[in-house]
């Protein structure tokens, strides 16, 4: 439905509905005026094709048409022309006339804004003067009570029926939009947020715990020689591994902690109301989960976590900072035998001095 082929079919579907309702009220509206001036004969049949048959036809023109939205759009404004000849034909009586042009104005600028509306002005200029060469109609601007009567259906029903589209429209476009929205927060491999917005949420709780002064906690994850199973068993087994470690994430992690994709093969969680003690149980549960797990298709391959945590402490002030603090816990658990989890709180600087030199 992306194609322009796919889009134009579309533009004619949602048209079809409102168009068959217009076209079906407006027949009374057309019929009790040319009665009242004594239409000729060979109009009723015309009149009674554009209220059944031209709806249909006409979305089928759009249907099997190369091009179905320049095929909807010549049939606006063949829609335009007819009412214009119909206005004429009934003598430019001021409220039918009134009514028929304002539907018709109304339908355009919904369905093709202010572009489509000027020239369904135009075409309906040009079907009066059509009916004017071909009908010379005479001329009563007068209404009587059967006409306000056979208008008032298209008053009342068709603009509450366009609003109704309106509506249903634009909560498709809102939904719409709010999946684009989650798209561009989302790693599309794995589901989880991506690094960018990750980012911004850190930085969120980074200001909350430094204004509030309560726990939290960030953790960053690197899954253990990636880089050998990908060589080793393909990319398609490595997406796989990423895939499953998404899972494990999904199904340990707590409803209130944010995991995303940092990059490759690191992840990233943030864990609030959540100390530096009770972040590393539930990692460690995380850990195990994931060293526990096989896969049936490759049974003998073992994947491993290293993962460095950092709780928020008043000295951090940055989340920049923050996240640095969790990337020395995660190169002290890959330099001291990985498949661990650390705390950058258990190490002191002289510690993480020593670390960083061997």
């Amino acid at each position: 439905m992306n194609t322009p082929r796919g889009k134009g079919l579309s533009f004619a579907r949602r048209i079809y509905a409102p168009r068959t309702l217009g076209v079906s009220m407006g027949f009374f509206t057309v019929a009790v005026s040319l009665y009242q001036v004594n239409a000729p004969l060979w109009l009723w049949p015309l009149v009674l094709f554009n209220a059944i048959a031209w709806p249909h036809l006409a979305y089928q023109l759009a249907k099997r048409s190369a091009y179905p939205y320049k095929a909807e759009w010549r049939n606006l404004l063949t829609d335009s022309l007819s009412g214009g000849f119909w206005v004429g034909a009934m003598g430019f009586s001021m409220l039918p006339s009134v009514t028929v042009l304002a539907m018709m104005a109304m339908h355009n600028i919904a369905a093709g804004g202010t572009r489509l509306m000027l020239q369904g002005f135009v075409a309906q200029a040009a079907g009066a003067a059509i009916s004017i060469l071909a009908l010379s109609p005479v001329i009563n601007l007068d209404n009587n009570a059967i006409q306000i009567y056979a208008c008032l259906p298209v008053l009342v029903v068709y603009p509450i029926f366009i609003g109704w589209m309106s509506h249903q429209l634009a909560l498709k476009l809102w939904e719409h939009r709010n999946i684009l929205s989650e798209l561009s927060r989302t790693d599309s491999l794995t589901g989880l947020i991506n690094h960018g917005s990750w980012k911004d949420l850190l930085e969120a709780e980074f200001v909350k715990s430094q204004e509030q002064q309560h726990h939290c906690t960030i953790a960053l994850i690197d899954i253990d020689h990636f880089k050998s199973i990908n060589d080793t068993h393909g990319h398609i087994m490595g997406d796989t591994v990423l895939k499953n470690m998404s899972e494990a994430l999904s199904e340990n992690l707590r409803d209130t902690d944010l995991a995303g994709r940092y990059g490759g093969d690191e992840f990233c969680i943030i864990l609030p109301n959540t100390s530096a003690g009770q972040a590393s149980e539930i990692l460690e549960r995380l850990r195990l989960r994931v060293k526990e797990n096989t896969d049936a298709l490759l049974p003998d391959l073992n994947v491993s976590l290293s993962i460095g945590i950092a709780p928020y402490q008043p000295h951090i002030t940055d989340s920049a900072m923050w996240l640095n603090e969790a990337d020395k816990a995660l190169y002290i658990a890959k330099t001291s035998g990985r498949n661990q989890v650390v705390s950058i709180e258990d190490h002191s600087p002289e510690r993480l001095r020593l670390s960083v030199q061997n």
